[in-house]
């Protein structure tokens, strides 16, 4: 350490900490993001006077299909989820976390994809793909595993419970 400060000594240099701002870029990014997708509306019927074409029936949008990767992991250092959600456009949305609890592999890939559904439902995606590189959870969340433990039966339930609530929602082994 000693040697490293008098070899940079001679450059004068200071250390500043850095201000907080990943709120306010997080909101800037969301309001651009926003007004990207405005702008870049398709209609694909004029909607009539009163809402509804002339079968009675109205016309909806057809929503884009969104791409969710997850990845969750686990070592000496600590444990952490990775997520990533990617528009249509190529657009990402990026998220990282730390646990400050104690996780196994699984635990974490489920903690992953749970905390990604959450954001995608967040941001209001309607069909979504999701990618996951465990194939453990996937076929556990599909059926073609049993959970073991009440522990990773209650991450399977709730991943169970949040694909539900989407329109389309299909999750993939990678």
């Amino acid at each position: 350490m000693l040697k490293w400060a008098v070899e940079l000594g001679e450059f004068d240099l200071e250390y500043c900490p850095r201000m907080i701002i990943k709120g306010q870029a997080l909101a800037d990014f969301i309001l651009e993001f926003n007004s990207e997708v405005d702008d870049k509306a398709i209609v694909l019927a004029e909607p009539s006077s009163q809402g509804n074409s002339p079968g009675g029936k109205r016309e909806e949008l057809p929503h884009p299909w969104w791409i969710l990767h997850v990845d969750g992991a686990v070592n000496n250092s600590g444990s952490g989820a990775d997520i990533v959600l990617v528009t249509l456009e190529g657009h990402r949305l990026m998220s990282v976390i730390h646990f400050k609890f104690y996780v196994t592999n699984n635990d974490a890939e489920y903690e992953a994809l749970i905390n990604g559904l959450k954001l995608a439902l967040e941001v209001g995606v309607v069909n979504l793909i999701v990618r996951s590189d465990s194939k453990l959870v996937v076929n556990q969340v599909n059926g073609g595993f049993q959970a073991r433990g009440p522990c990773m039966e209650l991450y399977m339930r709730c991943t169970q419970c949040l694909l539900e609530r989407f329109g389309n929602a299909r999750l993939e082994s990678v």
